[in-house]
C-alpha cells in the first residue's frame, strides 16, 4: 500500500513539473519580449555506448594474422572509464557470427569479460557490411542509454563477398545499408569507420560514406600495427580529447625514463597506453618524486599481447616519472588520453534579437561537475575562439576571445540582417571543448538592442489593447491545455520505452542430445531499457536464434512480461505454460524454454 501511495504521488509530482515546463515554454512563445536563452548547470561526463562491429570473415587471417584488430579492440575497452561506460560486440561474416549485447561496465571483470568474448570470436566465409551495420545499429537501439554518447566502431577489410547460393544480391546488401544508415543517423549514432587495406583492394569510399553520413570519421591503413593507435584516436575523438604523443623509444633492455606531465587538476583520468611487440615491465613516481606501485589503489593496470595500459585516476597535477623497460632494440610507442570533467558554455545573452551594427557581448565559462571553474591558469592555457556563422551565407567568422582572467571573452559585430549561430570553441594540446550553439536573429523587424547588446527587445513601451491581451489569454489557456496533453501522452509513452529493469536471471542451457547443462550464468538486466530478447541475453549466439520470439518487458513491483511467437515451448514449474498473450514472472520463478531449431533447453530463473 505504501508503495502504491510512493507510486502515485510520483506521477502526481512527474506530471506537475511537465505542466510547469510546458506553460513556461508557452508564455516564453507568446511573448513580446524576445526569448532569453536558458541555460541548465553542466550535466555529470558523458559516458559511452559503444558497439564494437568487427568483420571476422576468413581473409582477416592475411589482413591481420597477428590479430592485431583483437587486441586494438581490447585496448579501447581498457580506455574506458572504470564505471559507467557501455560497450556491445558484433562480429559478422555474411551473418551475425557471434554478439554481445551492451554490458554496463562497472567492475575490472565486467572489462575481462568483453575482452575474453573477443578472444573468442571464429572466422567465417563471406562478407555483407550491411549484416553488421544493420546488428550494431539494433544493439544500440535496444540497450543505450539516452544520458551517454552513443557510437559504433566499425573494422573491415575489404567489399562484399556475398554467398551466391544464399540468392542474396548486392542491391539488396546496398539497400540494407542504406536503411540501417538512415536509423543510426536518426538516432545520433555515429559511426566510426576502419579500412584495413592490406591487399590493396580497399573500397574507402563505402565506409569514408558510413562515417560522414552519421557524424563519425573514418580511417584506413595498409598494417594492422596501426590499429591501436586509430583506436586511440577514436576515442579520443569521440570524447573531444586529443591524443599526446610522449615518446617512442628503441629498449635497451634496462629501465629508460620518460616524463608524464598532466597538465592541471580537472583530469579524471590519464590512461597512459605502452604499445609493443614483446613485454615491458614499468615504474610510475608521482610530481613529489614519491614510487607508485602499479597497480594500487589509484593507478590501474592492464595488460595484453602488445600493449600495457595504465591508467591514473584523478592523478596529482605536474610531471609524473614513468620508467619503461623492453626488450633489446624492442619499439616502443607511449602515447597519453586524459579525460576531463570539464564542459563549455556561453553565458546566457540579454536577448536573441538584435539589429545590423550591433555588438554583442560574449562571455564563456569552463564548468566542473556543473560547478563553474574559476581556475584562471586553466583558461590561460587554452586558446579560445567564437565562431560566428551567417546562417544565410554559410559564412563563418572566427573570432580570437581573450584569456587573461577565469573566463573567455570577445565581441561580436553583427554585419548584416540576417540570422546567426554562435560557438565558442576552446583547446589546449590535450583536449577541446566546444559550447552549444546560440542562435540569434537580426532580420529585419525584429526588435534591436542597442550597440552594447543590453537593450529591451519592446523598447517603445507600448501594451495591447483590452480585446487583444483578451484574445492573448484564450491562446494561451488552449495552447497550455493542448500542450499539457500532448505532454503527458508523450511522457507516457517514453516511460512505457525506457523503462528499466531490476534484478538478474540465471541462465543455463541444457543439450537434447547429451543432457549435459552449461555452467550457470547470471545475467543482470539493469542494463536493458524497454524491452529486450532471450536471444540479446545468451549474447546472441547465432545457433540460439530462435530465442528471439521470446521478448521481456518490464511489469509492475519488479516483475517481468514474458511474450513469445509460435513454435516455442515454455513451461513454468513443469507446466506448460502460454506465453503468447503474455506471461508474468515474480522472483524465484522458473521457466524452460526449448528449442525445437537445435533440441536445446534454457533454463532460466528470475530473481530480484
Amino acid at each position: 500500500m505504501h508503495r502504491s501511495h510512493r507510486s502515485n504521488r510520483s506521477i502526481k509530482s512527474r506530471i506537475f513539473n511537465i505542466f510547469t515546463a510546458l506553460l513556461l515554454a508557452l508564455c516564453i512563445a507568446v511573448s513580446p519580449i524576445a526569448a532569453v536563452p536558458v541555460y541548465a548547470a553542466a550535466p555529470a561526463p558523458s559516458h559511452i555506448d559503444a558497439v564494437l562491429l568487427l568483420d571476422v570473415s576468413n581473409s582477416m587471417n592475411k589482413s591481420d594474422r597477428n590479430k592485431i584488430a583483437s587486441e586494438a579492440m581490447k585496448m579501447f575497452i581498457d580506455m574506458l572509464a572504470t564505471q559507467g561506460d557501455k560497450v556491445g560486440i558484433v562480429a559478422y561474416t555474411d551473418k551475425v557470427q557471434r554478439e554481445k549485447a551492451l554490458l554496463q561496465i562497472s567492475t575490472a571483470a565486467d572489462k575481462q569479460d568483453l575482452k575474453d568474448f573477443i578472444d573468442g570470436l571464429d572466422r567465417g566465409a563471406y562478407t555483407d557490411i550491411a549484416v553488421g551495420v544493420e546488428e550494431a545499429v539494433k544493439v544500440l537501439q535496444n540497450g543505450s542509454d539516452p544520458a551517454h554518447e552513443p557510437m559504433i566502431v566499425m573494422l573491415a577489410d575489404g567489399n562484399n563477398d556475398l554467398n551466391e547460393s544464399s540468392g542474396r544480391t548486392q542491391s539488396q546488401s546496398d539497400q540494407e545499408l542504406n536503411d540501417a544508415v538512415e536509423v543510426a543517423k536518426k538516432n545520433g549514432y555515429p559511426i566510426y569507420t576502419i579500412g584495413l587495406n592490406a591487399d590493396g583492394k580497399l573500397n574507402k569510399q563505402i565506409l569514408a560514406d558510413l562515417s560522414d553520413k552519421t557524424g563519425g570519421k573514418a580511417f584506413a591503413t595498409d598494417s594492422a600495427d596501426d590499429l591501436p593507435q586509430i583506436l586511440s584516436e577514436i576515442f579520443a575523438s569521440h570524447l573531444k580529447l586529443k591524443v599526446v604523443p610522449v615518446q617512442s623509444i628503441t629498449a635497451n633492455g634496462s629501465y629508460q625514463e620518460v616524463t608524464v606531465n598532466v597538465p592541471n587538476a580537472s583530469v579524471l583520468e590519464a590512461n597512459i597506453s605502452i604499445m609493443s611487440s614483446q613485454p615491458v615491465t614499468a615504474k610510475l613516481a608521482d610530481p613529489s618524486g614519491n614510487s607508485v606501485p602499479i597497480p594500487s589503489a589509484d593507478v590501474l593496470l592492464s595488460k595484453s599481447k602488445t600493449y600495457s595500459l595504465i591508467k591514473l585516476l584523478s592523478p596529482q597535477q605536474g610531471d609524473w616519472k614513468l620508467q619503461v623497460k623492453g626488450v633489446a632494440k624492442d619499439k616502443i610507442d607511449i602515447n597519453l588520453v586524459f579525460n576531463y570533467d570539464l564542459e563549455l558554455k556561453i553565458d546566457p545573452l540579454s536577448s536573441a534579437s538584435y539589429k545590423k551594427g550591433d555588438k554583442i557581448d560574449i562571455a564563456s565559462h569552463l564548468f566542473s561537475n556543473g560547478t563553474q571553474v574559476t581556475l584562471s591558469n586553466l583558461y590561460q592555457n587554452m586558446n579560445a575562439v567564437l565562431l560566428a556563422t551567417d546562417v544565410d551565407t554559410g559564412a563563418v567568422e572566427e573570432i580570437p576571445l581573450d584569456n587573461s582572467g577565469d573566463v573567455f571573452k570577445g565581441t561580436f559585430e553583427v554585419k548584416e540582417s540576417h540570422n546567426y549561430e554562435l560557438k565558442v570553441r576552446a583547446e589546449e594540446q590535450s583536449f577541446y571543448r566546444e559550447s552549444d550553439t546560440v542562435k540569434i536573429s537580426a532580420k529585419t523587424g525584429t526588435a534591436g538592442t542597442g550597440s552594447t547588446g543590453t537593450g529591451a527587445a519592446a523598447a517603445n513601451g507600448e501594451l495591447a489593447g483590452p480585446a487583444a491581451s483578451s484574445k492573448a489569454l484564450y491562446f494561451i489557456i488552449g495552447g497550455v491545455l493542448l500542450l499539457l496533453a500532448a505532454g503527458i501522452a508523450l511522457w507516457l509513452l517514453w516511460k512505457k520505452s525506457t523503462h528499466g529493469f531490476a534484478g538478474q536471471m540465471v541462465v543455463e542451457v541444457r543439450d537434447g542430445n547429451t543432457g549435459e547443462k552449461t555452467y550457470p550464468q547470471y545475467k543482470k538486466l539493469n542494463g536493458f531499457r524497454g524491452k529486450f530478447t532471450l536471444h540479446q541475453l545468451l549474447q546472441l549466439a547465432p545457433e540460439l536464434k530462435e530465442s528471439e520470439k521470446l521478448v521481456f518487458t518490464p511489469g509492475k513491483n519488479d516483475r517481468l512480461l514474458l511474450r513469445s511467437g509460435e513454435g516455442i515451448s515454455i513451461e513454468r514449474s513443469g507446466r506448460a505454460a502460454d506465453a503468447s498473450r503474455g506471461l508474468e514472472l515474480k522472483s524465484g520463478d522458473r521457466i524452460s524454454v526449448s528449442l525445437h531449431s537445435v533440441d536445446k533447453t534454457i533454463l532460466i530463473e528470475y530473481l530480484v
